[in-house]
């Protein structure tokens, strides 16, 4: 019984561990700035941690895009919505 239990944390781990490392691979890939070059610094940092937060599980933002009958957003208004919660999260 141990074992088993032992084994079944362990498989879920390693597939935890698997999908950060794959999210942390597709955000390093496009670390990348408007000129092609790859973000250092700050700059990078600042844009991997946005970039792992939404691949964990989406925005928060995204969640939030609804009407007021509950139904999801959808074209402009969705796009227009989700413009300006980004900004106000970035912003504090």
């Amino acid at each position: 019984m141990k074992k088993t239990f032992f084994t079944a944390c362990l498989l879920s781990l390693s597939l935890f561990a698997g999908q950060a490392f794959a999210a942390n691979a597709a955000c390093e890939a496009k670390a990348i700035d408007k000129n092609g070059k790859p973000l250092a610094g700050a700059a990078k940092t600042s844009f991997m941690k946005k970039c792992e937060g939404d691949a964990k599980g989406g925005s928060a933002c995204e969640a939030k895009a609804v009407d007021k009958n509950g139904k999801a957003l959808a074209g402009a208004a969705k796009t227009s919505f989700m413009k300006k919660c980004e900004a106000d999260s970035a912003k504090g």
